[in-house]
């Protein structure tokens, strides 16, 4: 039996050796910093878990109850969907532009792929820290404080007014920044997989490039990419810390405003009651919203279901 099971892993011949030589690592990091972790955090939610990551003191479901009647977490739930109907349409929209007009390009179209697809690898604490200090600083030498000086208009503290809650335009700009060339990236994938026969049968029946030809052909091909695209920019943004972390937390701590799920857990879970048992909870109850949702989303566009 022993020998059977030997001969199934490696296959005839030692075939798949080199398969698990390679692919072994991965594996095993994956199971050690990834999945023991989230199994650990799923035990730990149904523990009193303050200070230690080997509780004994069972709760049962308290920890998920305090954190569902917790205003402060239902709070950062609604700091989520404002965040997502923000940028996720910014997103979307930018990114698809930039995708048209780079695949509308005769010349430089890598050139200009690449520029556009450079911030992604840029940090989000340095891009953050850069929003925060040089460009939408609240004293009179920020960029957008200077710009706003010389049409003569009051200098605005960006990060700290909550009427309006300008904040929302520094998190929001950041992320788009940083994500838009990513998308793009997608969207010309799909751009070019568009058959060019349909667009000179287009053109034959009469259709007016443009508007027309884009409302018609373009974006009805394009609706798989958009789905997609469409998941990952809600699942990223549920996942939201670096930038709201590091542009408005400061010496005195983070503001009672705009703070997204991830922040939340983060100060129950790490801050001064270090509470590792109700935080677990929450990421639990946080894993369990991005799933549903992300089912709920996947079916209602009918993400892989067969295209007539």
């Amino acid at each position: 039996m022993r020998g059977t099971y030997r001969r199934r892993l490696l296959g005839p011949q030692n075939r798949h050796l080199w398969f698990w030589i390679f692919v072994g690592p991965f594996v095993l990091g994956l199971t050690l910093f990834t999945y023991v972790p989230l199994a650990w955090s799923a035990y730990l939610s149904f523990f009193d878990a303050h200070n230690t990551v080997s509780p004994t003191d069972f709760v049962g479901l308290d920890n998920y109850t305090a954190m569902l009647g917790d205003d402060a977490f239902t709070d950062s739930l609604v700091t989520f969907l404002v965040f997502t109907a923000l940028i996720v349409p910014a997103t979307y929209v930018l990114s698809l532009g930039l995708a048209l007009m780079v695949n509308r390009l005769r010349w430089a179209q890598a050139f200009f792929r690449s520029v556009f697809f450079l911030p992604v690898a840029c940090s989000y604490v340095v891009a953050a820290l850069i929003w925060k200090i040089s460009i939408f600083n609240g004293v009179r030498f920020g960029l957008a404080n200077t710009v706003l000086d010389w049409f003569g208009a009051d200098q605005i503290a960006w990060l700290s007014t909550t009427e309006p809650p300008w904040y929302w335009l520094v998190i929001v700009t950041v992320r788009l920044w940083l994500q838009a060339g990513f998308y793009m990236v997608l969207f010309l994938a799909g751009l070019q997989r568009i058959s060019p026969r349909l667009y000179e049968a287009a053109a034959v029946d009469g259709a007016r490039p443009g508007w027309q030809v884009f409302r018609h052909i373009t974006f009805p091909q394009l609706r798989a990419t958009s789905v997609a695209v469409v998941l990952l920019l809600v699942i990223n943004a549920f996942q939201a810390f670096d930038e709201f972390y590091n542009l408005l937390s400061d010496a005195r701590g983070y503001p009672p405003y705009a703070r997204p799920p991830l922040v939340y857990l983060y100060y129950t879970a790490l801050g001064q009651g270090q509470n590792l048992g109700l935080g677990s909870a929450g990421a639990v109850i946080l894993a369990l919203i991005i799933a549903v949702v992300t089912v709920v989303q996947a079916r209602w566009f009918g993400l892989g279901r067969k295209e007539d």
